[in-house]
């Protein structure tokens, strides 16, 4: 094991230690080599799939 950590943060972003490598859908890759680094669940961030702390400005629907 790496140390790699992931911490879901309630009504926010997925927290993973950093660096990491997300490959989008598309093929489309995305790599941040900062110590921690914030994934978008709410998709409204400008800088998706990273987080841009849009999600304190929209209210999520309890599921």
């Amino acid at each position: 094991m790496t140390g790699t950590r992931v911490q879901v943060v309630p009504k926010g972003p997925v927290l993973v230690s950093g660096p990491v490598r997300i490959e989008m859908p598309d093929g489309h890759v995305v790599e941040s080599d900062r110590f921690m680094v914030a994934i978008c669940t709410c998709a409204r961030s400008k800088e998706y799939p990273l987080c841009d702390t849009s999600h304190r400005r929209c209210r999520r629907t309890p599921s």
